[in-house]
């Protein structure tokens, strides 16, 4: 398990590689904690995300759209090249598991950083 870097995330978030398919698969998984409050920056995935909530209660966003709240058991999808974020809520901690695709490599473009302000609206 690693924490996540404060580049890319704010508070405490702890990250544990789960799969990484051999060439010519591209699917990555790891498993994602964040602490009350902790959240990612803004981001897109090449080939677009799965997150299935397994534990506790977090909160996503997509560009434009409103914040909604996501449940252990819940399953949400992002789209190829969606901006979005996602993390716990202010109270509770929550861990998802995060599958997405290899494109050149790369599985995420990282963004600007999520506001305390769009994360409390």
């Amino acid at each position: 398990m690693q924490k996540g870097s404060p580049d890319y995330f704010i508070g405490d978030v702890w990250m544990e590689p789960l799969f990484e398919a051999a060439e010519p698969g591209r699917a990555v998984g790891s498993r994602v904690t964040f602490a009350p409050g902790a959240r990612n920056s803004w981001h897109t995935h090449p080939f677009g995300q799965a997150l299935i909530v397994t534990a506790g209660q977090g909160w996503a966003q997509r560009w434009g759209g409103p914040k909604v709240t996501i449940r252990e058991g819940d399953v949400i999808t992002f789209a190829p090249g969606e901006k979005h974020w996602h993390g716990a809520t202010d109270t509770t901690l929550m861990t998802h598991i995060a599958i997405q695709e290899k494109l050149n490599g790369q599985v995420v473009d990282w963004l600007e950083p999520v506001s305390d302000e769009q994360y409390r609206a």
